[in-house]
Parts: C-alpha cells; structure tokens; sequence
C-alpha cells in the first residue's frame, strides 16, 4: 500500500482524471453492478439506482494525489494537533460528555482521555467532518484512481451495504475525500464491523449522536484488543543507540533485554521485562525523541497506521488527562 501511495503522489492528479459522465452507463460500473448483485441480495438495477446518483469529482481525485508540502516531522505535527484550543475543546467535551465516556470505558476498557483525542484528532471533536458526499467520493476513487481501485471498490460495496441496513439514502452520507464518515471518521467496513448504537436508539448514528461516535471508537479499540489499564508509551535516553533499532515496526515485537543487547540502553524499570515492545525515534522540537510503543500504543495505530497519529493522539490525552 506504501508503493502504491508513494506512485500516486509521483503522477499528476491529471492521469486520473475522467470525464464527468453519468456514472451508471459506464461499462465498468455495469460490471460492478453485475458482480455485486451475484455476490449480494441486490439486483443490478437497485445498484445502478444508486450509482447513478453519484457524481464526478476531481477534488476527489486532487486531494488524494496532490503530494504534501513537506514531508512532516513530529515537531510540525505537534503544530497542527497540540494547540491550546483543541486541548480547551477536549476538556469541554469531556465535561459535556463524561457520563457517555464514562460508560463506553466501562463497557470496552477505554479510557475517556484516549476516546476523546482520537474525536480531536480526527474531527475537532464533531465539528469538522466533511463535506464531500461519500458516494460521490467512493464512486470516483474506485472507478477512476486505479492505484487503489481494489481497496474503494470494497468500500463501495460496504457503503451500499451500510446504507441499506441504516435505510438513509446513499446521497445524503457526508464525509471526508476518501470516504470517511462521522465524528470519529469511519470507514465504511470500519462502520459495519465496529460501530454501535450506544445509546440503544435503534440506530449507529456517528454522524449526529455523540453516544454512538463515543462508543464505536470505543468498540473499535476494543476489537483490536485494547488492554483496560495497560501503558501506553515510554520515554526513553537513546542518543547513542543504533539508528536500525528504530522505527522498523509498529508492532511491538522485542522484549526490553533484548533490546538492550541490541544496544538500546537501559529501558525504563517500570517497564516489565517480558513486555514486548516497539521503539521509535521522531524529530521533535527539541532534536530527536526517543519512545517505547507498547501494545495500546500500536492498538492506536490501527485507527491510523502513523507513529505521528498515535503520538498526537497521546500526547493529547495526556493533556486531557
């Protein structure tokens, strides 16, 4: 998936541009309706129906091509992410929203604090979720982005589904460019696999009802096997070690004495010897930080497989807390 990215972002957003035309008569997504209803309990006209909504749309096609600025360090990272008033937004939402957080940690072992940074991160807690409609989005990526034709074309799939089982209309879904939907930006398998009707409405609204955007980013951490009360990440002093030991895996995959042998240093006592652990070096505005990811830590990253992601995330909850 990395390759694939790193060859979009070498050709211009121009190579995958395509005609404004209606969607449903295109040759391809008649295929895809033919598929679909094979494999499905629909018929190729109710897709179609839907399909024929959707529309063209370059910005798609610019936003999910256009190479960033600058390749960001953790120090610009922070600057995005680790403002003053997303802190002050946090601490208002969890004072507006401590009952509902307070259960979803109950219920899945989640701690509010981490609940309510991924809701920072993400959407500014709610109030900035997108306004491409995701049809639209979904329908231009697979049909027109063959880098990734495979992966959308999967998610336009779950989308139609998910938009039957909650019986809203497939045009009415906002979202971001590439699809994701909600205060906690789901996707549209993510949705179907994770999220939950919290607040027992008889609906999974992650749109409107912060019970259900509180409690599916819960249930999603949970399902990665988030561990209740477990640590999350470490400093650690690691000037002098190899530069290899770092930022190979997400994954914890070393115990801390053979960490150490491998030239680490010495990790932190409070840290268990058997803990498996992942170490990682970033560029922050002091030079360069050293970190131990522990399992929660990488339980964050399958939100957003990023080190920077996860970190914001922490480092926000952090201030939450």
């Amino acid at each position: 998936m990395r390759k694939i990215a790193l060859v979009a972002l070498l050709l211009p957003a121009a190579a995958f541009a395509a005609p404004a035309d209606d969607f449903a008569s295109r040759p391809e997504v008649l295929e895809f309706a033919r598929e679909f209803a094979a494999e499905s309990e629909f018929t190729e006209s109710e897709l179609l129906e839907i399909l024929a909504q959707a529309e063209y749309r370059q910005e798609v096609i610019d936003s999910i091509t256009r190479p960033a600025e600058r390749t960001l360090t953790w120090a610009d990272y922070q600057d995005i992410f680790l403002t003053d008033e997303r802190t002050a937004l946090g601490i208002e939402f969890m004072a507006e929203h401590g009952a509902l957080l307070d259960q979803a940690y109950e219920r899945y072992g989640v701690p509010p604090e981490i609940v309510t940074a991924i809701l920072g991160v993400e959407t500014m807690y709610g109030t900035i979720t997108g306004d491409y409609r995701v049809l639209d989005a979904l329908a231009t990526l697979t049909f027109d982005y063959p880098p990734r034709a495979p992966f959308f074309r999967g998610q336009l799939k779950a989308f139609i589904d998910l938009v039957s089982q909650e019986e809203v209309e497939a045009a009415s879904l906002m979202g971001s460019y590439a699809g994701a939907m909600g205060w906690g930006q789901f996707i549209s398998s993510s949705y179907l696999n994770y999220a939950v009707d919290f607040d027992g409405d008889g609906y999974r609204d992650i749109w409107n009802n912060p019970a259900d955007a509180i409690g599916s980013i819960a249930n999603y951490l949970a399902e990665h096997d988030w561990e209740r009360d477990a640590g999350i990440l470490y400093p650690v002093e690691a000037a002098g070690a190899p530069s290899a030991l770092f930022n190979v895996s997400l994954e914890p995959i070393h115990t801390a004495p053979v960490l150490e042998a491998m030239g680490l240093g010495a990790v932190p006592e409070e840290i268990d010897r058997e803990e498996l652990l992942a170490p990682i070096r970033l560029e922050g505005k002091q030079g360069e930080e050293f970190w131990l990811g522990l399992h929660n830590f990488y339980v964050i990253t399958r939100y957003n497989i990023s080190e920077l992601y996860a970190m914001a995330v922490y480092q926000l909850s952090e201030s939450l807390r």
